[in-house]
């Protein structure tokens, strides 16, 4: 009996021992589990990351691409604005040759006023001459203030379109 009770006190023991392992294999799968769990949430919060990531990505290539853009757009408007500088100084200066054109047949006119005053005498052919030049000037006086006027309309009507372009690209691009 001494054996049999040495066998169940063993057995009991053996039986408490499998017993704390079975806790202790039961406490491993537990934490086995929550590090599966944990595991999946960093794999989302990595795939998260990820697509973060990529829409950040796609923003910094759609950013380079609008300031590439805008960048060529400056450089075609400074284009435009040299180019437009010119146009306007060569207008500037043919104005001014327009006027000192203006100005030497008015000075003619007036001498030829003065010559006529003084040889009134001379006859009438110098008169009906006379009047004649004077309204072939004043018809071009009048013919070159139409064109001056023309050009200026032209000019603004091209710098307006162009501002409206320079608008309409520049909303375009935000």
């Amino acid at each position: 009996m001494d054996d049999s009770g040495a066998i169940l006190c063993q057995i009991s023991s053996l039986k408490d021992m499998l017993d704390q392992v079975n806790e202790e294999i039961e406490a491993n799968i537990q934490i086995t589990r929550e590090i599966e769990s944990e595991i999946v949430k960093c794999t989302e919060f990595e795939a998260d990351l990820a697509a973060r990531e990529s829409d950040f990505t796609k923003t910094l290539y759609f950013s380079q691409f609008e300031i590439n853009g805008l960048l060529s757009v400056a450089y075609e408007s400074k284009k435009s604005v040299k180019f437009l500088e010119e146009e306007i100084c060569g207008l500037r200066k043919k104005k001014m040759e327009m006027l000192e054109s203006m100005d030497d047949k008015r000075e003619q006119f007036v001498m030829q006023c003065l010559e006529f005053q003084r040889g009134i005498d001379k006859g009438e052919n110098e008169v009906v001459n006379l009047l004649s030049e004077k309204e072939f000037l004043e018809n071009e006086i009048h013919l070159l203030d139409e064109k001056n006027n023309a050009l200026k309309n032209l000019m603004l009507a091209f710098m307006d379109e162009i501002v409206q372009d320079l608008l309409d690209c520049n909303s375009e691009l935000l």
